[in-house]
């Protein structure tokens, strides 16, 4: 899996322009080969934190690199960005914990105390 990680901040009083532009930049990524998932987070300070996953490198690139991908970089440059930062990365290992809701059990949780019940791990790493 590819991650991209877009961190951001706004400059003042482009909030909408940049609503529009987030929502059809997103809308892309959810069509293109390759599309897993994304999310965006806006932390107390203002940071955005943006995570997409694609499943193969060609894939991010060709979504990154699209006529209208680019557009919206370009319009984020020139209004409501006051800044921004981006890193892609390979995905080494995915583990994954999920309760099983309303079972009783004797898993132990990441702080050593005992699960809430039992639970399903799922790890996968790449040789």
């Amino acid at each position: 899996m590819i991650l991209t990680v877009f961190r951001s901040r706004l400059n003042e009083g482009h909030r909408a322009e940049y609503d529009r532009h987030v929502q059809a930049t997103a809308a892309l990524a959810e069509q293109m080969p390759g599309f897993l998932g994304h999310k965006m987070f806006v932390a107390d300070d203002g940071e955005r934190v943006t995570l997409v996953e694609f499943d193969s490198m060609d894939h991010q690139r060709a979504w990154s690199l699209s006529p209208e991908h680019k557009a919206a970089a370009i319009a984020g440059r020139r209004g409501f960005y006051a800044e921004y930062r981006i890193q892609i990365c390979r995905v080494e290992r995915d583990a994954r914990f999920q309760a099983k809701a309303g079972a009783e059990g004797g898993m132990v949780g990441a702080t050593g105390a005992p699960a809430a019940g039992p639970a399903e791990l799922a790890v996968t790493a790449r040789p």
